[in-house]
């Protein structure tokens, strides 16, 4: 069973509250986003329960245009987020994160949950963004980043995901810190896949 992440839950950060902070001793991360997390908002609700984080955290997160090739984004059947699988013929459009911890990527397997794997993937930063086909697109630097890649397949539609439709839609309800973690199981997170 798909679980909706979006459905109210109270928070287990409500018995184990946590101020953001940007310092941190963990080395740090990138993430590619392709879905609810382009949205710096969804990502902060998730890592620091805040839709705005003070400026020392957020200046402590950088989001860049990016595209993933070998890779196809389609809808996740009910639900209002999408899911990645290989593809040889296409690419992903997405953000890059970077300046993520390790409690940051701890956070997000917990919110991603056992329908995903985390891998390691090579992204092209953009160095100017295209239209929705990617015509015009002007790829730059290649760098190392993690990603969340569907793994129950068969509950995957042939539709392409909206993120303007998600963003007119539902994004009041996934940046609502008590509703961000609903149906999400900790002991249940986003398997990582092995180093190659």
């Amino acid at each position: 069973m798909l679980h909706h992440r979006q459905q109210a839950t109270e928070s287990r950060d409500m018995a184990n509250p946590e101020q953001p902070s940007a310092q941190s001793d963990d080395p740090v991360h990138r993430a590619f986003f392709y879905g609810t997390l382009m949205v710096p908002e969804v990502f902060f609700t998730v890592c620091y329960n805040l839709k705005i984080v003070p400026d020392v955290v957020a200046r402590q997160h950088v989001f860049t245009p990016a595209i993933l090739h070998g890779y196809c984004r389609r809808r996740v059947k009910s639900a209002d987020y999408p899911g990645i699988t290989e593809d040889a013929g296409h690419s992903v459009f997405g953000m890059l994160a970077e300046g993520l911890t390790k409690a940051n990527l701890d956070k997000l397997d917990i919110f991603e949950g056992a329908e995903y794997e985390r891998r390691t993937v090579k992204v092209k930063v953009l160095k100017k963004v295209g239209d929705v086909t990617g015509e015009g697109n002007m790829e730059g630097e290649e760098k190392d980043a993690q990603v969340y890649v569907f793994l129950p397949t068969q509950h995957l539609e042939q539709k392409e995901w909206d993120l303007e439709e998600f963003k007119r839609e539902k994004l009041k309800l996934w940046t609502r810190g008590d509703h961000i973690f609903a149906d999400c199981d900790p002991e249940e997170p986003a398997t990582v896949a092995a180093a190659v």
